[in-house]
């Protein structure tokens, strides 16, 4: 008597095709783990890569110049961050990922008016208005925070601080989540709360 050969249904096979095809997944975003690699152009049309930081603490700040979670923070203590991190060597780099006709986009040259007007010390303003630098960091609200180690190691991602509130008041009353961090690492220091609940308004991709 002759066994006749498993055949998996049709469905199965065309499944493992689909599969197959679309190769591994991005990798989520984890402490301790190397941070995702990215390419992507500035408000001067300068090209940035991560990997070219390498040796430098870089900071990553999502940003929307029009939610008032972001107004908040620009009310003086985002750039008071920016300016800590000027003086400890560290790579701040705002990031953009509204997409077109969507809240918070901007032109290049708005980008640089937003940057003077409101004398915020980023290194760079990136524009990601596809989203695949957001989506790469799984980048929900701004602001939303990251650090990255000389190493190129996520060290940090969450809140800029503790009190999702939108008011100016309470920044002084918030435990600075990301300024603890950002010292930490450029101090080669572990950091205490490694991961925290970001706050803001939602990314607009």
């Amino acid at each position: 008597m002759h066994s006749t050969p498993f055949r998996p249904p049709f469905a199965a096979l065309v499944c493992a095709v689909l599969l197959a095809a679309a190769g591994p997944a991005l990798a989520t975003p984890r402490i301790g783990a190397q941070a995702p690699d990215f390419t992507a152009v500035d408000s001067n049309g300068k090209s940035h890569r991560l990997a070219d930081f390498r040796g430098r603490t870089v900071v990553l700040e999502w940003t929307n110049a029009d939610c008032p979670y972001v107004k908040k923070h620009y009310a003086g203590n985002m750039q008071a961050l920016q300016r800590l991190a000027k003086e400890n060597g560290v790579m701040w780099l705002s990031v953009i990922s509204s997409a077109p006709r969507k809240q918070g986009h901007v032109a290049p040259a708005r980008a640089n008016e937003l940057t003077k007007s409101r004398n915020a010390e980023p290194a760079a303003v990136l524009l990601d208005e596809q989203g695949a630098v957001g989506r790469a960091y799984e980048a929900k609200t701004t602001p939303h925070m990251y650090v990255i180690d000389p190493q190129g190691v996520l060290r940090y991602m969450g809140g800029i601080d503790s009190l999702a509130t939108a008011e100016v008041a309470d920044v002084e009353k918030a435990q600075p989540f990301l300024r603890e961090a950002m010292l930490a690492v450029a101090k080669d220091q572990p950091v205490a709360n490694a991961v925290t609940r970001p706050y803001g308004c939602s990314v607009k991709y």
